[in-house]
């Protein structure tokens, strides 16, 4: 009952579950039928023992003929359980960890694709948890419900028909009492599976804060944020242990639930099995063997009830899992999509419109052309759309109105593959992944040979401070690059875009870390890189623009004023005022 309860709860997830198991059908059918053996040479058992006690009648009145056959009958049907027992372990294993895999798989494939709406609006750490922990809970409830479904309904089914064949009236008594442990098993049932849910909510909250923290110890130790960072730790995590306790303690108590019921079901065939025996309506064999299979017939329920307790935990986890996996996708390239090679840098916005939420109007009516190899400096004050300008040309987010184009082409129609490999990019941001310098500087270039790289290192001027490390090139740096200095790491990221000299490049305050004698080194070297290609520079020191052939003022996400440096001075407008705030403050 607590099974069929379960599954109709759930029969949305369930069903997609067995569908990752389908292409597994054959190892599954394998799986039933080594539970058949191993039930059926379990059951087999307690006949034999019952036959044994049979043959001793008395003193001198012993079948040791008899007796000595059994025996050996018993030690191959004992051995026959166990090897069937382990290649059913076996081939469930591989079932389960084959479903896990795909499921693994599958999860992280869709995060590829999700359009970064999604990821700029959900913790990295919930992701995370999702794609990691809840699989692994996924997991352990779908090995044991291999494990012990099988064999539990087989043994169920077994025992009926073994103790049918020995006395019907006692066979009677047991399933009669029997479904009260149905009745208890399903009352927790019903309250478990929100708790389990509620569980893996607040365990996906505690990976996000403690990703949060971990990976901003620096700026947590700044701000002396460690006593607050206790308090949120401590709320969710008394959260978690809430919503633990609560359901362990209800998963907990069906267990000896349905052991008290077996218990009274085992009495009650002891007792009538007894005054049967005394009554010649059975032997004293065949009562011991029926006992046996009172026993054995009633396990199979509190297994079965743990392996559903388990499903409960496994169905809430494989919710959140199936949710991730459903959540809409980045809209794929249209078929006729054109495949942009080596682009020549034209870029023309078209009266574009843009928000990252409809009820908040962001960029409204940008038009702007830009011819190949123009360099484009983009200022204005804190959230006027300079950013956005990037993540549309980058095709982070699709425009909601107008028309953006690369060489001429409609920017929908381009692969955005193709689209990207003809920009190149550095943020203020730096990333880094663990792994060598030699590796992080051919980030995009994977064939790139180690003259290459270090052609490129030696253009961003970073050749210099590689050199000194213990290993150089090939020098291991951890995640984000956490063993080197920001200014490093930023010559790094600049040393990436060299190697790969793409038509059109991004630069957001891409020397904001460096101290000031290798950023004039940087800039002759950014000088001669921008030669012959579009460049888009997004700037708040004024003074490193002047050499811009158009400086677009954004402000609110419109362009307010364009020209350069030395005409929007003579306006006297937005820039002229920005441009001399700067140069009272240095």
């Amino acid at each position: 009952m607590k099974a069929v309860n379960t599954f109709r709860q759930h029969k949305g997830t369930l069903a997609r579950v067995l569908g990752m198991i389908r292409p597994y059908w054959g190892l599954v059918g394998l799986t039933l039928f080594f539970a058949l053996i191993t039930v059926a040479s379990t059951l087999y058992v307690p006949i034999l023992i019952g036959q044994g006690v049979d043959m001793i009648v008395g003193p001198d009145n012993v079948d040791f003929a008899g007796l000595t056959s059994l025996i050996l009958r018993f030690g191959i049907t004992v051995a026959v359980t166990a090897l069937s027992q382990w290649l059913m372990s076996l081939v469930t294993n591989h079932i389960t960890y084959r479903v896990v895999n795909d499921i693994r798989v599958q999860a992280f494939n869709h995060m590829e694709i999700l359009p970064i709406s999604y990821i700029d609006g959900h913790q990295p750490g919930e992701t995370i948890s999702r794609i990691t922990t809840d699989v692994e809970q996924f997991s352990d409830g779908l090995l044991m419900g291999f494990t012990q479904l099988f064999t539990g309904v087989l043994t169920i089914l077994g025992t009926l028909g073994f103790m049918l064949s020995i006395h019907g009236g006692i066979t009677a008594l047991v399933v009669c009492i029997t479904p009260l442990s149905f009745f208890v098993a399903g009352f927790i049932a019903k309250r478990t599976y929100h708790m389990f849910r509620e569980q893996s909510e607040a365990r996906g909250e505690m990976t996000s804060l403690v990703e949060e923290l971990v990976g901003n110890q620096k700026v947590v130790q700044a701000f002396a944020y460690e006593e607050r960072g206790e308090e949120r730790f401590d709320k969710i995590n008394e959260q978690l242990r809430d919503c633990g306790v609560r359901a362990l303690f209800f998963s907990s108590i069906t267990n000896p639930s349905t052991r008290f019921i077996n218990g009274l079901v085992y009495t009650g065939v002891c007792i009538y099995g007894a005054f049967t025996a005394m009554s010649g309506g059975i032997t004293v064999g065949q009562l011991s063997c029926f006992m046996t299979y009172a026993n054995q017939y009633t396990k199979p329920f509190n297994e079965i009830s743990g392996v559903v307790t388990e499903l409960q935990n496994a169905l809430a986890c494989a919710k959140r899992i199936f949710e991730f996996i459903d959540e809409k996708p980045i809209a794929p390239d249209v078929p006729d999509a054109v495949v942009l090679n080596q682009g020549q840098g034209s870029v023309v916005f078209d009266s574009v419109e843009f928000a990252y939420k409809a009820e908040t109007p962001l960029i409204q009516n940008m038009n702007l052309q830009v011819k190949p190899g123009q360099r484009i400096a983009i200022v204005g004050p804190t959230g006027c759309g300079k950013t956005t300008l990037i993540n549309l040309l980058m095709r982070f987010y699709d425009i909601n109105g107008g028309s953006l184009k690369i060489d001429g082409h409609e920017i929908s129609r381009i692969t955005r593959d193709s689209l990207r490999q003809n920009f190149g990019m550095v943020l203020q941001e730096t990333w880094l992944k663990a792994g060598t310098i030699a590796e992080n500087i051919a980030y995009g270039k994977a064939d790139a040979t180690r003259e290459e790289i270090i052609e490129a290192a030696k253009k961003a001027h970073a050749h210099s401070f590689i050199s000194r490390m213990p290993e150089q090139y090939d020098t291991v740096i951890s995640e984000d690059g956490g063993n080197i200095s920001q200014g490093q790491k930023q010559l790094l990221c600049i040393a990436r875009v060299m190697l790969l000299k793409p038509p059109i490049l991004i630069l957001d305050e891409a020397t904001s870390s460096i101290d000031t004698r290798t950023e004039i080194q940087i800039q002759k070297a950014f000088q001669k890189l921008m030669e012959g290609r579009t460049s888009f520079v997004v700037a708040h020191r004024l003074s490193t623009i002047k050499e811009s052939d158009v400086i677009l003022v954004m402000k609110d996400g419109h362009i307010i004023e364009t020209g350069d440096h030395e005409s929007l001075l003579e306006k006297g407008g937005f820039y002229a005022r920005l441009y001399q705030s700067q140069f009272t403050m240095y």
